[in-house]
């Protein structure tokens, strides 16, 4: 059965590099005989905030609106505006996704971040007991493709901005494995405000991993089940002695005061 890929876009251009790097994708993945659905965000005018205008009919508790509550109630009962529904059902479908963005402010484009708040409700990808290893959309697979602004040393564990590994957790571990999504290494840009041969370089080596993009191997993140939920979820005891005798922590968020093991979140397998 051909795989199903979603990508989410998010630039203003169409002469962009970004666009250049969304298009290769659909070029290269439909060859391969994948359907491939893109949402642009920008030329949708995908509404970002989350409001309570993303429910129709009554909310529950209009005095006290929790949007994670009543986004989760109307996502049960089939009132989610029609915006929300529509990317819900593209991602339902999709057994990969892309995410295709230039890197602002350390993170994803405000319309993406909408797009990640409002179509990622409660009870449609995750519930407190299903997340992480655990998650709703664990059988999908998901990644980051994305443009930054600062080169590549800048980027690096002694670089001005700080080890890219430590930026990456929040977006691939705290959205993207939360919601059980298997992570597939970025696709990093560096600085792509260069001569067009560097430009095709970089564009011909995204074509050339895109040949082999839906066999890779993912991210490894810690199981859900290393950690003790009636200790309020912290590392079980036992794994956490095992871990004394290792020079890494275990993830660059659960590491333990010991050193971030390096690159685990740009390369599979380390």
């Amino acid at each position: 059965m051909a795989q199903k890929v979603l990508i989410v876009y998010a630039h203003q251009s169409a002469g962009s590099f970004n666009a250049a790097a969304k298009d290769a994708a659909v070029e290269v993945l439909t060859a391969q005989g994948c359907q491939v659905e893109v949402s642009d965000l920008y030329a949708m005018k995908f509404k970002p905030s989350a409001t309570a205008d993303d429910i129709t009919g009554q909310v529950k508790d209009a005095e006290h609106f929790c949007y994670g509550e009543e986004t989760m109630l109307a996502w049960k009962e089939g009132r989610l505006s029609a915006d929300i529904t529509e990317e819900q059902r593209k991602l339902s479908d999709a057994d990969v996704v892309i995410f295709q963005f230039p890197m602002y402010w350390f993170t994803v484009p405000a319309i993406m971040k909408g797009w990640i708040d409002r179509v990622l409700t409660k009870g449609f990808a995750y519930t407190s007991e299903e997340r992480y290893s655990q998650g709703i959309l664990k059988e999908k697979k998901a990644m980051l493709s994305f443009t930054t602004g600062s080169l590549e040393s800048m980027f690096s564990v002694n670089g001005i901005n700080g080890d890219i590994n430590v930026t990456l957790w929040p977006l691939q571990n705290g959205i993207l494995h939360y919601c059980g999504f298997k992570v597939l290494a970025p696709q990093i840009f560096w600085a792509p405000r260069v001569s067009s041969e560097v430009r095709c370089s970089m564009l011909e080596a995204w074509r050339t991993r895109l040949q082999g993009l839906l066999g890779e191997m993912p991210l490894s993140f810690t199981p859900s089940d290393s950690f003790d939920s009636e200790r309020g979820f912290q590392l079980k005891k036992s794994i956490e002695e095992k871990q004394k005798s290792e020079h890494h922590g275990l993830t660059v968020g659960t590491h333990l005061g010991m050193s971030i093991p390096p690159n685990s979140q740009i390369k599979a397998g380390v």
